[in-house]
């Protein structure tokens, strides 16, 4: 039980760290960018380029992969969602033309790198190191360790900065913001960037300790929105718990049920949560946000 509990606390870190950066995207845009599942799966692949492809030594090969995601959320972005706001598209549109962007972007990643699952064949295969009675290996720790990092410096990005302070005006009231003089075409494309951004690193995280595939980008957006909605939506604590609790949840589950109720459960912990506590851990309740 030891090993699963550990297991479960690492996958929760990085289902938090997804969640994270749905999270950043969905607050000030309130619609859910679906190919942003898509973006994860290239930071994946575009790891897999800079590292088994071109042969760039792990510590040039990652930041490259995550500056990659991050062009290509920020390219989303400009290129399709912008014109589409600007238009006054409805939220529902836009996440109908996300949809649309991730089947093209999944349909890309495998003409160009075929469906079969890739490793990213970085580092050695550790044996790992005993930690109370289960065994964790080095990237695990450092997934850990780097899911942490990024936490506390968007908690304090938001909480201590003027970006910080201008991305919740907006995802509060946007057009009040824009009339006290707040940029939000900015402050969204931001958002975009440091999502992406997050979405990338978990990615090459993930691929480190696992394998790859075209697909790995749609059950990670799908785990992202749940423990965002599970944790509170704007909340980054929230976001964590939302994470840990997916993630113990899941591995305890497949411990005394199986694995094959593994997504099944995530999907029973959401539909609780809409029934009791909408808001999530450490959200605001619907009625005081005035949605």
């Amino acid at each position: 039980m030891d090993q699963f509990l550990i297991n479960g606390l690492i996958s929760g870190f990085t289902y938090g760290l997804i969640a994270l950066s749905v999270n950043l995207i969905y607050t000030p845009t309130r619609f859910f960018h679906f190919a942003h599942g898509a973006v994860y799966a290239w930071g994946a692949y575009f790891g897999y380029l800079s590292v088994v492809t071109l042969e760039f030594p792990l510590w040039m090969a990652l930041p490259l992969a995550v500056l990659m995601a991050t062009v290509l959320g920020v390219g989303l972005e400009v290129s399709i969602y912008r014109p589409l706001r600007r238009r006054g598209t409805t939220p529902l549109v836009l996440l109908l033309a996300s949809l649309g962007l991730y089947v093209v972007l999944q349909n890309l990643i495998s003409m160009m790198f075929g469906d079969a699952t890739q490793h990213l064949s970085a580092i050695a295969v550790a044996k790992g190191v005993a930690l109370f009675g289960a065994r964790v290996t080095p990237i695990q720790l450092w997934t850990v360790g780097v899911s942490v990092v990024a936490f506390a410096l968007v908690a304090a990005m938001l909480q201590f900065t003027s970006f910080g302070k201008m991305m919740r005006a907006v995802a509060s009231d946007p057009d009040l913001a824009r009339v006290r003089g707040v940029d939000t075409d900015m402050v969204i494309l931001g958002a975009f960037a440091l999502g992406s951004a997050l979405a990338g690193l978990a990615a090459n995280l993930v691929a480190l300790d696992v394998d790859m595939t075209p697909t790995m980008g749609l059950n990670a957006m799908i785990t992202g929105v749940v423990a965002m909605i599970v944790g509170g939506v704007g909340s980054v604590p929230g976001t964590l718990l939302g994470g840990l609790l997916l993630g113990l949840a899941q591995h305890l589950g497949a411990w005394t049920l199986g694995t094959q109720w593994q997504e099944a459960i995530v999907f029973l912990i959401l539909i609780l949560f809409l029934l009791v506590r909408p808001q999530g851990f450490l959200g605001i309740p619907l009625r005081k946000a005035g949605v």
